[in-house]
């Protein structure tokens, strides 16, 4: 691996490290549904309609996964990128409206109802519009705009990895949060990878500004 190459992965290894938690907990979601777990009431929904969960989770971890490589400049030069992006797309689609999908039917816990269920309605909207956007750009051919789109679709559907950051501190240090709480550390987490993302796009859209070479021994004026 030349040095060139190593410096395209670092950032695709913190988003696979930012994936690990909730791939994790997506793989115990499911195993808890195949081995039939005891049912209690945070996971009876789970039980009583299996399809979602297991679609949302089966569609959202290879999606945050094989996104990352998206990343890497060597593979969107190749024919890796095309390839995987024609995976990625329904992958990402599926994994959105399976996630509108539960937040509207299931029977939530009374803590994810109120403001967090209107907030899960908004990103997950904007995950699906930013994936079908995107998909739209690149059938005429605009790259930028098929870049910026995938990578706002990519930041939404990574914010439940930014989430357990933004919760863990306050469970240290102050507890469970409250209804409120816990739907604002939810946002936040959305909100992070948001700022990032648009951070990221307007970074590799700027054209850089460079002076006019001067031009030695040219005339001020010729006649």
């Amino acid at each position: 691996m030349t040095s060139s190459t190593r410096r395209e992965w670092p950032v695709p290894a913190l988003l696979i490290l930012l994936s690990v938690v909730p791939v994790i907990a997506g793989a115990a979601r499911l195993s808890e549904v195949a081995v039939g777990a005891p049912v209690t009431p945070d996971n009876a929904r789970f039980f009583a309609d299996p399809v979602p969960v297991v679609l949302h989770i089966a569609a959202a971890v290879p999606y945050c996964v094989l996104g990352t490589l998206q990343f890497v400049p060597g593979l969107r030069r190749r024919r890796w990128h095309r390839v995987t992006g024609r995976l990625l797309v329904p992958l990402g689609l599926i994994a959105a409206l399976t996630g509108l999908w539960m937040t509207l039917f299931y029977a939530l816990p009374a803590i994810d109802v109120g403001l967090l269920t209107a907030i899960r309605l908004v990103f997950g909207a904007a995950m699906a519009i930013a994936i079908v956007l995107g998909f739209l750009a690149i059938r005429r051919r605009d790259v930028a705009a098929h870049r910026a789109w995938m990578i706002r679709g990519y930041a939404i559907a990574q914010g439940a990895g930014t989430q357990v950051f933004t919760h863990l501190p306050w469970m240290l240090f102050l507890g469970p949060p409250d209804e409120l709480t816990r739907a604002l550390l939810m946002a936040a987490g959305w909100v992070i990878n948001v700022a990032v993302a648009e951070w990221v796009i307007r970074r590799s859209t700027a054209a850089p500004r460079r002076p006019a070479p001067a031009l030695k021994g040219a005339s001020v004026d010729r006649a």
